[in-house]
Parts: structure tokens; C-alpha cells; sequence
């Protein structure tokens, strides 16, 4: 078992979707709720704040520079300094339905879920936008759409729809996800899978809400470590740094007692704790 150390202050109501890249100036995430994505700067160890949308769901680096974001209901792209945001169309009306947790694909698309505001079940999906701008389902039916990212060698999708306490697996093939099936099973006295990560070994590393803590499974699912984290609501990992070794991870205070947990919303770090994967970009 691992202790992760408090890296920033709390300075995110909904922090989630830790992104390392090389060519940004250090982490970013986002303080989701408020709509704002954060960077933290290396050189200088100040947290910046850039206001994206009423939403901030996840962004990922284009292979061109800048980012791609989604946003409320719909995708965006934006500058690398943040500053300049072009929204695409929004991909539905319903405003009880937002963007929740993304990443890109080995193709260079960018893939983003949604929940209802009051988490209700089915009212979900997993979206899709290709380097076209072009927009599909690849998933419905779903409830909290969260952690996706892929294996090393690009065969394997890992997703998380949080109620099912499963972490899944996709076979990526030919583009498409396929033959869906349990990987990992999160005993609800753990917390409930949110946030995933997978790391250049295929090891999956995966955010606990409500359990503070960050547990790693085996490609076969096997429980093999778990990473304490002083927040209880636990949202999502990253490997970053110079040499991709150390963990990011990204908590909020939503439903919390700060009183109590006063950590909370804090990006906190485990250095050494293994080697990542670079960040999959955007091709469009």
C-alpha cells in the first residue's frame, strides 16, 4: 500500500481528468462544474485558471497543438493557452444532461460520456467525435460514464459506467469497441470506480469516489496494489512528469465535509509510482 503526497492546494470544487503533456506547461485538469480547466505550471508551481464553458468536462492535446474539449453538451476546440474556445454544435438540447469523463482513441479520435445531473439510470451515452467533426454513439444506455483509456499495444478499451462497480473491456477492432465484458469488480465498501488509467505494463489504475483511495488491477484483474489517498472523493489518475513515473491524482469536495476533509479538491502525487503511456491525442 502507497500514501499519495498533496501536490496543490484544494483549489478545484469538482477536480477531474488529470492530462500530462509534454508540449503543454505542466498538468492540466478540471474544475469541472465551474466550467474552468486548471494548469498547473511546472516551472513556476502556480495552479492557472482558464474558464472553457459552463461545463469543463475533459480535454486532450490536438496533434497539431492546442486542445480538444468537451464541454456541457457538446465538443470544442481550443488554442494552447486556453483562451480562444470554438465550440462545435451541441450534440443534444436537453439541459438535465451533461458531458462527464473522455480520452482519445489509437486513431486519434476523441471519445466523451454523459450522465443526467441526478445520475439517473440509462440516460447516458458514450460519444465519439472523429477528426471529420463528425459525431456518433458508440455506447448508450449508460448512467455515469467515466475512466476510458487504452492498453499498450491498442487492442484493449477499459471504461467504467460508475453504478455497475465494474471496470469493462472493450476489444478494439477495426476502429469499433466490441465484445464488452467485467474486468474488475469494485466491492461497494471500497468506493465506486470513477477515474482510469492505464500504465506502459497494462496495469490499470482506477479512482475510487468514495473510497480515498486509488486501487491498481493486473490486465486480468487482479487487485494488485492500492494508493491512500486524504480526500474521499477520488476521480481520476494520470502518469506524467519527464519521465511519465509519477501518478497525478485529481479529488473533489462535491458532498464532502470539509470540516472534516479539509484536502479535498487538492491534486495529490505519488512519485515513482510506476511508468504511464503518453497522452493519446486529437487527430482532428
Amino acid at each position: 500500500m502507497t500514501e499519495a503526497e498533496q501536490l496543490t492546494d484544494p483549489c478545484a470544487h469538482h477536480g477531474e481528468g488529470p492530462v500530462w503533456h509534454r508540449d503543454w506547461p505542466g498538468l492540466r485538469w478540471v474544475d469541472m462544474l465551474a466550467g474552468d480547466v486548471l494548469t498547473l505550471d511546472q516551472a513556476t508551481g502556480e495552479v492557472l485558471r482558464a474558464h472553457v464553458g459552463s461545463v469543463a468536462a475533459a480535454l486532450r492535446p490536438r496533434i497539431g497543438g492546442g486542445a480538444v474539449l468537451a464541454l456541457e453538451r457538446g465538443f470544442a476546440l481550443a488554442d494552447d493557452d486556453l483562451t480562444e474556445v470554438r465550440p462545435f454544435g451541441e450534440v443534444w438540447s436537453d439541459p438535465t444532461v451533461r458531458m462527464n469523463e473522455g480520452g482519445c482513441d489509437p486513431d486519434g479520435r476523441f471519445y466523451c460520456g454523459s450522465m443526467s445531473y441526478q445520475s439517473e439510470p440509462g440516460r447516458g451515452s458514450l460519444y465519439r467525435l472523429d477528426a471529420d467533426g463528425s459525431v456518433s454513439v458508440v455506447v448508450d444506455q449508460v448512467t455515469i460514464s467515466n475512466g476510458l483509456a487504452w492498453s499498450p499495444d491498442g487492442s484493449t478499451a477499459y471504461y467504467v459506467d460508475t453504478p455497475t462497480q465494474c471496470v469493462d473491456a472493450f476489444d478494439y477492432v477495426d476502429g469499433e469497441l466490441r465484445s464488452r465484458r467485467h474486468v474488475a469488480q469494485v466491492a461497494p465498501e471500497a468506493g465506486a470506480p470513477d477515474g482510469l488509467t492505464v500504465d506502459a505494463e497494462g496495469h490499470i489504475w482506477v479512482a475510487l469516489w468514495g473510497g480515498g483511495a486509488v486501487h491498481r488491477y493486473s490486465p486480468d484483474g487482479e487487485l494488485v496494489d492500492r494508493v491512500e489517498v486524504p480526500a474521499p472523493k477520488v476521480t481520476a489518475c494520470t502518469f506524467g512528469g519527464p519521465g511519465l513515473t509519477d501518478l497525478y491524482i485529481t479529488t473533489s469536495q462535491v458532498g464532502t465535509d470539509l470540516a472534516d476533509h479539509p484536502l479535498a479538491g487538492a491534486v495529490f502525487r505519488v512519485p515513482e509510482a510506476g511508468r504511464g503511456q503518453a497522452v493519446l491525442p486529437y487527430s482532428g
